[in-house]
Protein backbone atom coordinates (compact mmCIF):
# COMPACT_ATOMS: atom_id res chain seq x y z
CA UNK A 1 0.00 0.00 0.00
CA UNK A 2 1.04 3.73 -0.98
CA UNK A 3 0.85 6.35 1.26
CA UNK A 4 -1.92 8.74 0.72
CA UNK A 5 -1.75 12.57 0.70
CA UNK A 6 -4.69 14.60 0.85
CA UNK A 7 -5.16 18.51 0.77
CA UNK A 8 -7.18 20.77 1.05
CA UNK A 9 -7.87 24.48 1.70
CA UNK A 10 -9.13 25.60 5.31
CA UNK A 11 -12.56 26.68 4.52
CA UNK A 12 -12.86 28.45 7.87
CA UNK A 13 -10.46 29.44 10.48
CA UNK A 14 -10.59 26.55 13.45
CA UNK A 15 -8.19 24.65 15.20
CA UNK A 16 -5.72 22.33 13.10
CA UNK A 17 -7.35 19.08 14.69
CA UNK A 18 -10.95 19.59 13.76
CA UNK A 19 -9.93 20.88 10.34
CA UNK A 20 -8.06 17.96 9.37
CA UNK A 21 -10.88 15.36 11.23
CA UNK A 22 -13.58 17.46 9.72
CA UNK A 23 -11.37 16.97 5.93
CA UNK A 24 -10.53 13.53 5.71
CA UNK A 25 -13.42 11.41 7.34
CA UNK A 26 -10.52 10.63 10.33
CA UNK A 27 -11.28 10.68 13.76
CA UNK A 28 -10.36 13.21 16.04
CA UNK A 29 -7.74 10.98 18.22
CA UNK A 30 -6.54 9.99 14.67
CA UNK A 31 -5.93 13.36 13.18
CA UNK A 32 -4.19 14.42 16.36
CA UNK A 33 -1.65 11.48 16.22
CA UNK A 34 -0.83 12.24 12.26
CA UNK A 35 -0.20 15.70 13.67
CA UNK A 36 1.79 14.97 16.35
CA UNK A 37 3.75 12.72 13.98
CA UNK A 38 4.74 15.33 11.77
CA UNK A 39 2.60 14.16 8.91
CA UNK A 40 0.33 17.39 8.42
CA UNK A 41 1.63 20.52 7.21
CA UNK A 42 0.09 24.23 7.36
CA UNK A 43 1.21 26.02 4.38
CA UNK A 44 4.39 24.08 4.14
CA UNK A 45 4.98 23.90 8.14
CA UNK A 46 4.26 21.77 10.90
CA UNK A 47 2.06 23.08 13.69
CA UNK A 48 0.69 21.89 16.51
CA UNK A 49 -2.90 20.36 16.97
CA UNK A 50 -4.06 23.35 18.87
CA UNK A 51 -2.91 25.95 16.04
CA UNK A 52 -5.84 27.86 14.98
CA UNK A 53 -5.29 27.97 11.20
CA UNK A 54 -6.67 30.88 9.47
CA UNK A 55 -9.10 30.68 6.54
CA UNK A 56 -7.39 30.00 3.12
CA UNK A 57 -4.40 28.21 4.47
CA UNK A 58 -3.33 25.48 2.69
CA UNK A 59 -3.43 22.05 4.86
CA UNK A 60 -1.43 18.95 3.55
CA UNK A 61 -1.61 15.95 4.83
CA UNK A 62 0.15 12.28 4.64
CA UNK A 63 -1.55 9.53 5.25
CA UNK A 64 0.93 6.23 6.31
CA UNK A 65 0.87 2.75 5.60
CA UNK A 66 -1.95 1.02 7.29
CA UNK A 67 -0.66 -0.33 11.10
CA UNK A 68 -0.81 -3.97 11.76
CA UNK A 69 -3.70 -4.42 14.04
CA UNK A 70 -4.08 -5.91 16.96
CA UNK A 71 -8.44 -6.34 16.87
CA UNK A 72 -9.16 -9.46 17.38
CA UNK A 73 -11.87 -11.43 14.55
CA UNK A 74 -14.64 -12.26 15.88
CA UNK A 75 -17.97 -14.91 13.63
CA UNK A 76 -20.48 -12.30 14.63
CA UNK A 77 -22.99 -12.44 11.85
CA UNK A 78 -23.28 -9.67 9.64
CA UNK A 79 -26.54 -8.09 7.76
CA UNK A 80 -24.90 -7.01 4.79
CA UNK A 81 -27.13 -4.81 2.46
CA UNK A 82 -24.45 -4.85 -0.16
CA UNK A 83 -21.31 -5.55 -0.63
CA UNK A 84 -18.51 -5.63 -4.04
CA UNK A 85 -14.65 -4.85 -4.10
CA UNK A 86 -14.52 -1.83 -2.63
CA UNK A 87 -17.13 -1.32 -0.30
CA UNK A 88 -20.22 -3.00 2.25
CA UNK A 89 -23.14 -1.30 3.35
CA UNK A 90 -24.05 -3.00 6.94
CA UNK A 91 -27.17 -2.85 8.80
CA UNK A 92 -26.44 -2.47 12.27
CA UNK A 93 -28.25 -3.71 15.20
CA UNK A 94 -29.38 -1.80 18.12
CA UNK A 95 -26.46 -2.18 20.81
CA UNK A 96 -23.75 -2.91 18.92
CA UNK A 97 -21.02 -0.67 19.29
CA UNK A 98 -19.09 -0.01 15.53
CA UNK A 99 -15.17 0.33 16.79
CA UNK A 100 -13.55 -1.01 19.79
CA UNK A 101 -13.02 1.93 22.49
CA UNK A 102 -12.47 1.71 26.10
CA UNK A 103 -14.66 -0.93 27.51
CA UNK A 104 -15.73 -1.80 24.28
CA UNK A 105 -13.18 -3.91 22.81
CA UNK A 106 -14.96 -6.67 21.87
CA UNK A 107 -18.35 -7.55 20.09
CA UNK A 108 -17.70 -4.27 18.06
CA UNK A 109 -18.59 -4.14 14.25
CA UNK A 110 -14.98 -3.92 13.43
CA UNK A 111 -14.50 -7.16 15.13
CA UNK A 112 -17.30 -8.64 13.41
CA UNK A 113 -16.02 -6.90 9.85
CA UNK A 114 -12.14 -8.14 10.72
CA UNK A 115 -13.26 -11.47 10.12
CA UNK A 116 -15.37 -10.95 7.25
CA UNK A 117 -12.99 -9.28 5.50
CA UNK A 118 -9.79 -10.24 6.85
CA UNK A 119 -7.36 -7.22 5.46
CA UNK A 120 -9.48 -6.17 3.13
CA UNK A 121 -10.57 -2.84 4.96
CA UNK A 122 -9.07 1.22 4.60
CA UNK A 123 -6.47 1.78 6.79
CA UNK A 124 -6.95 5.72 7.15
CA UNK A 125 -8.63 5.55 10.31
CA UNK A 126 -6.01 3.92 11.84
CA UNK A 127 -5.86 0.21 13.79
CA UNK A 128 -8.93 0.73 15.77
CA UNK A 129 -11.38 1.36 13.04
CA UNK A 130 -10.09 -0.37 9.76
CA UNK A 131 -12.43 0.55 7.12
CA UNK A 132 -14.47 2.92 9.40
CA UNK A 133 -15.76 6.01 7.00
CA UNK A 134 -18.90 7.02 9.54
CA UNK A 135 -20.31 6.04 12.79
CA UNK A 136 -24.11 6.00 14.24
CA UNK A 137 -24.54 5.54 18.01
CA UNK A 138 -24.37 1.94 19.96
CA UNK A 139 -27.98 2.57 20.38
CA UNK A 140 -28.71 3.27 16.78
CA UNK A 141 -29.84 0.76 14.54
CA UNK A 142 -29.44 1.44 10.81
CA UNK A 143 -26.93 1.52 7.58
CA UNK A 144 -23.65 2.81 7.50
CA UNK A 145 -21.02 2.56 4.97
CA UNK A 146 -17.21 0.59 5.34
CA UNK A 147 -14.45 1.35 3.15
CA UNK A 148 -12.43 -1.55 1.96
CA UNK A 149 -9.46 0.33 0.57
CA UNK A 150 -8.26 3.38 0.84
CA UNK A 151 -9.47 4.97 -2.34
CA UNK A 152 -13.42 4.06 -1.30
CA UNK A 153 -12.39 5.87 1.80
CA UNK A 154 -11.47 9.01 0.62
CA UNK A 155 -13.87 9.13 -2.24
CA UNK A 156 -17.16 8.53 0.55
CA UNK A 157 -15.45 10.86 3.14
CA UNK A 158 -15.69 13.54 0.52
CA UNK A 159 -18.81 13.13 0.09
CA UNK A 160 -19.53 13.46 3.50
CA UNK A 161 -17.59 16.36 3.69
CA UNK A 162 -19.60 18.13 0.67
CA UNK A 163 -22.83 16.96 2.15
CA UNK A 164 -23.81 15.01 -1.01
CA UNK A 165 -23.95 12.02 0.93
CA UNK A 166 -27.90 10.97 1.49
CA UNK A 167 -28.73 9.91 5.29
CA UNK A 168 -32.04 9.48 6.34
CA UNK A 169 -33.31 8.06 9.59
CA UNK A 170 -36.44 7.59 11.42
CA UNK A 171 -37.40 7.94 15.00
CA UNK A 172 -40.26 8.49 17.49
CA UNK A 173 -39.79 11.39 19.51
CA UNK A 174 -41.60 12.59 22.33
CA UNK A 175 -44.52 15.19 22.43
CA UNK A 176 -46.93 15.80 19.15
CA UNK A 177 -45.23 17.95 16.27
CA UNK A 178 -47.40 19.33 13.82
CA UNK A 179 -45.56 20.25 11.28
CA UNK A 180 -42.49 19.59 9.28
CA UNK A 181 -39.45 21.83 9.48
CA UNK A 182 -35.77 22.34 10.15
CA UNK A 183 -33.65 22.78 13.11
CA UNK A 184 -30.48 24.74 11.95
CA UNK A 185 -28.01 25.27 15.28
CA UNK A 186 -24.39 24.89 16.31
CA UNK A 187 -23.42 21.85 17.48
CA UNK A 188 -20.26 22.04 20.04
CA UNK A 189 -18.93 19.90 23.07
CA UNK A 190 -20.70 20.27 26.48
CA UNK A 191 -18.68 22.59 29.06
CA UNK A 192 -19.02 20.41 32.05
CA UNK A 193 -20.32 17.07 30.70
CA UNK A 194 -17.07 16.11 28.26
CA UNK A 195 -18.54 12.69 27.06
CA UNK A 196 -22.24 15.07 25.58
CA UNK A 197 -22.57 17.22 22.98
CA UNK A 198 -25.04 20.74 23.11
CA UNK A 199 -26.57 23.55 21.32
CA UNK A 200 -23.73 26.67 21.76
CA UNK A 201 -22.35 29.14 19.63
CA UNK A 202 -18.72 28.33 21.21
CA UNK A 203 -16.40 25.96 19.58
CA UNK A 204 -18.73 24.38 18.04
CA UNK A 205 -19.64 23.68 13.99
CA UNK A 206 -22.59 24.15 11.48
CA UNK A 207 -25.19 21.87 12.06
CA UNK A 208 -28.55 21.54 9.83
CA UNK A 209 -31.23 18.39 10.34
CA UNK A 210 -34.70 18.39 8.40
CA UNK A 211 -37.71 16.37 10.19
CA UNK A 212 -40.43 15.33 8.06
CA UNK A 213 -43.79 14.02 10.39
CA UNK A 214 -45.01 10.64 9.43
CA UNK A 215 -47.60 9.86 12.28
CA UNK A 216 -49.06 11.56 15.56
CA UNK A 217 -49.56 9.29 18.54
CA UNK A 218 -50.77 10.00 22.25
CA UNK A 219 -47.46 11.30 23.64
CA UNK A 220 -45.09 10.70 20.84
CA UNK A 221 -44.35 11.58 16.77
CA UNK A 222 -42.83 9.41 14.49
CA UNK A 223 -40.73 11.44 12.37
CA UNK A 224 -38.35 10.82 9.04
CA UNK A 225 -35.54 12.88 9.56
CA UNK A 226 -32.55 13.73 6.86
CA UNK A 227 -29.02 15.45 7.40
CA UNK A 228 -27.30 18.19 6.20
CA UNK A 229 -24.26 17.53 8.32
CA UNK A 230 -23.06 14.81 10.46
CA UNK A 231 -21.77 16.34 13.57
CA UNK A 232 -21.88 13.80 17.15
CA UNK A 233 -25.32 12.97 18.11
CA UNK A 234 -26.64 15.35 15.91
CA UNK A 235 -30.52 14.01 15.61
CA UNK A 236 -30.69 13.76 19.47
CA UNK A 237 -29.23 17.08 20.62
CA UNK A 238 -31.20 19.04 17.81
CA UNK A 239 -34.53 17.25 18.70
CA UNK A 240 -34.17 17.43 22.36
CA UNK A 241 -33.40 21.29 21.44
CA UNK A 242 -36.62 21.82 19.80
CA UNK A 243 -38.51 20.00 23.15
CA UNK A 244 -38.95 16.53 21.35
CA UNK A 245 -36.54 14.16 22.51
CA UNK A 246 -35.88 10.84 20.86
CA UNK A 247 -38.02 8.42 22.95
CA UNK A 248 -35.83 6.05 25.22
CA UNK A 249 -32.91 9.04 24.79
CA UNK A 250 -31.23 8.59 28.16
CA UNK A 251 -28.67 11.03 27.76
CA UNK A 252 -30.75 13.52 26.20
CA UNK A 253 -34.04 12.94 26.86
CA UNK A 254 -37.01 11.77 29.59
CA UNK A 255 -35.00 8.44 30.22
CA UNK A 256 -36.43 5.31 29.70
CA UNK A 257 -40.43 4.72 28.39
CA UNK A 258 -42.19 1.25 29.22
CA UNK A 259 -41.70 -1.30 26.03
CA UNK A 260 -37.98 0.46 24.69
CA UNK A 261 -34.97 -0.29 25.81
CA UNK A 262 -32.50 2.47 24.29
CA UNK A 263 -33.49 5.22 22.02
CA UNK A 264 -35.76 4.64 19.24
CA UNK A 265 -34.03 5.97 16.37
CA UNK A 266 -33.02 4.23 13.13
CA UNK A 267 -30.89 4.95 9.97
CA UNK A 268 -32.95 3.95 6.81
CA UNK A 269 -31.53 4.80 4.34
CA UNK A 270 -28.32 5.92 2.85
CA UNK A 271 -27.44 7.07 -0.59
CA UNK A 272 -23.36 7.82 -2.26
CA UNK A 273 -21.98 7.94 -5.49
CA UNK A 274 -19.47 4.96 -5.60
CA UNK A 275 -15.81 6.33 -5.31
CA UNK A 276 -15.03 3.69 -8.45
CA UNK A 277 -17.68 3.51 -10.52
CA UNK A 278 -19.44 7.01 -10.29
CA UNK A 279 -23.07 5.36 -9.94
CA UNK A 280 -25.30 6.77 -7.32
CA UNK A 281 -26.15 4.09 -5.36
CA UNK A 282 -29.30 3.90 -2.17
CA UNK A 283 -30.09 1.62 0.00
CA UNK A 284 -32.90 1.02 1.98
CA UNK A 285 -33.85 -1.02 5.21
CA UNK A 286 -36.99 -2.45 6.86
CA UNK A 287 -37.85 -0.67 10.25
CA UNK A 288 -36.53 -3.35 13.02
CA UNK A 289 -38.47 -5.57 15.40
CA UNK A 290 -37.80 -3.15 18.26
CA UNK A 291 -38.90 0.29 16.33
CA UNK A 292 -42.29 -1.75 15.27
CA UNK A 293 -43.15 -3.13 18.75
CA UNK A 294 -42.82 0.60 20.22
CA UNK A 295 -45.05 1.66 17.41
CA UNK A 296 -47.54 -0.47 18.33
CA UNK A 297 -47.26 -0.45 21.43
CA UNK A 298 -47.97 3.48 21.76
CA UNK A 299 -50.97 2.75 18.89
CA UNK A 300 -52.83 0.82 21.32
Amino acid sequence: MTMEKIEFTAEISDRLDRLVAENTGLSRSGAVRLIENGLVTVDGKNAEKKTVVKEGSLVEVTIPDAEETEIVPENIPLDIVYEDSDLLVVNKPKGMVVHPAAGHYSGTLVNALMFHCGDSLSGINGELRPGIVHRIDRDTSGLLMVAKNDLAHIGLSEQIKAHSFTREYQAVVCGCIKENGTVNAPIGRHKTDRKKMCVTAENSREAVTHYSVIKNYAGYTHLSVSLETGRTHQIRVHLSYIGHPVAGDEVYGNGKPKWLCGQCLHAKKVGFVHPRTGEYMEFSSELPDYFVRFLREIDK
